[in-house]
């Protein structure tokens, strides 16, 4: 099974270095000298690491071949994949590959079908849920714990305690500013 493990970026220097948007817990594993990934577009790879390192809070390696500012650069945006076994588990508990998240169907506590995992979206600051409505729509759900309050495997399903608004219907939303205009002048 193949695991997006990073986002190459742009380079860094002239010597061949790249900055890379990490996505995986295990950078140390997946990302260590002598790490042979599979790359998206695979006209770009496979790619081995030559070396890795730190500067400024963000990774930078490079791989074999590539020895200047020019290759470093036809790499930014390629997206680094590990091969790993398909029934390792993440380390920590509420940490999930995004395969086991895709295709999960999404519901609120209260029961209410939202919709179904199609993508998810790694954000700088955090992941996003992209859900396919029923009636074709989209709506993203942040991956926070606030609001994905459970994630459960064995029945194929996350629940959300959404915030106001979050997968309101465009109509119910524009419709609540009449509800409340109404319910005043009643008074």
């Amino acid at each position: 099974m193949q695991l997006v493990v990073a986002r190459i970026g742009r380079a860094h220097g002239i010597k061949g270095e790249v900055t890379v948007e990490v996505r995986t817990d295990e950078p140390e594993l997946r990302l260590g000298p002598g790490a042979v990934l599979a790359t998206d577009p695979a006209s770009a790879g496979p790619l081995t690491i030559e070396t890795g390192r730190v500067h400024s809070g963000r990774l930078l390696l490079r791989f074999e071949g590539v020895r200047d500012r020019t290759g470093a650069e036809a790499l930014r945006n390629t997206l680094l994949i590990a091969e790993i076994d398909p029934d390792e588990q993440p380390e920590d508990e509420g940490e999930y590959y995004d395969h086991q998240l895709i295709d999960l169907d999404v519901v609120t506590r209260d029961g209410q079908q939202v919709g179904r995992i199609t993508e998810i979206a790694h954000l700088p600051t955090q992941d996003l849920f992209v859900v396919e409505r029923p009636d074709g729509g989209e709506v993203l759900v942040p991956f926070v714990e606030q609001i994905v309050t459970e994630i459960d495997l064995e029945e194929q399903r996350a629940v959300i305690d959404p915030p106001p608004g979050l997968i309101d219907d465009r109509a119910e939303i524009a419709a609540s500013p009449d509800e409340t205009a109404a319910s005043r002048d009643e008074a």
